[in-house]
């Protein structure tokens, strides 16, 4: 007799994209909530995002979301905060580059906030006076070469 009387396991669920073109209402923050863009990937479920609030939180990314929805560095994110726990933070929702951009006309991110782009994290021009060694040219490439 067997156990397991359901329809089948994980490899079901794999090839559903259930709701990925459905319209979903703007869920805006609430309070003990903040906006949120994730800075670092940290694997084991957790994630370093940058609040916009200006404090850099370690979130831990709750089971609902885990294995369903995909977190890259650089999305926004909607976290709640924690009243014990200032420097930490759970990720509620994951917002869609047009969900971000909409918050955005509505004023909710400030000015400075990017969406689209990958973030670096690194100043503009930080590399620009990296100078290289002595270039060779052909003629002490060839004069090399007949020495060796």
């Amino acid at each position: 007799m067997p156990k397991n009387k359901g329809k089948g396991g994980k490899n079901r669920r794999r090839g559903k994209n259930e709701n990925e073109f459905e319209k979903r209402e703007l869920i805006f923050k609430e309070d003990q909530q903040e906006y949120a863009q994730v800075t670092k990937m940290l694997g084991n479920g957790r994630l370093e995002a940058m609040c916009f609030d200006g404090v850099k939180r370690l979130c831990h990314i709750r089971g609902k979301l885990r294995k369903k929805v995909w977190i890259n560095q650089g999305e926004i994110i909607l976290v709640g905060l924690r009243d014990y726990q200032d420097s930490k933070a759970d990720v509620i929702l994951k917002y869609t580059p047009d969900e971000a951009r909409n918050l955005k006309t509505y004023g909710e991110f400030p000015e400075s906030v990017r969406i689209n782009e990958t973030v670096t994290f690194v100043e503009d021009g930080f590399d620009e006076d990296i100078e290289f060694g002595d270039e060779i040219s052909s003629e002490d490439d060839a004069d090399s070469v007949d020495n060796i």
